[in-house]
């Protein structure tokens, strides 16, 4: 199943809701939203920086990756930025590949 990393970064809103309802119970709701969608949580961190917060997680697709990222942005709480982790296997399948490629002005 492919994985991905959702960059999640609070509104003030979702501090709000943060400091209300605590860490962990924000877990079990995305738990359950991912697992709603077919997928799993690997991994769920807080963090300082840019991000707020790192969720890494197995879905079935994009299509369910973009589904998730747009519902829960558009909620209001959070704003979301979705990677696509490539396994190193998925990797040797791309560097197999031919690919007809000319830089600009070569």
């Amino acid at each position: 199943m492919p994985k991905y990393l959702f960059k999640v970064k609070l509104t003030p809103d979702g501090l709000k809701g943060l400091l209300k309802e605590g860490g962990s119970r924000r877990r079990e709701v995305v738990g359950r939203t991912v697992e709603g969608l077919g997928g799993r949580v690997e991994a769920m961190y807080w963090a300082f920086g840019d991000d707020d917060v790192y969720v890494t997680a197995e879905l079935p697709g994009n299509t369910s990756a973009a589904a998730m990222g747009m519902v829960v942005s558009a909620a209001g709480g959070v704003r979301t930025s979705t990677v696509v982790l490539l396994s190193a296997e998925e990797v040797d399948e791309a560097v197999r590949q031919q690919v007809d490629y000319r830089a600009p002005g070569a």
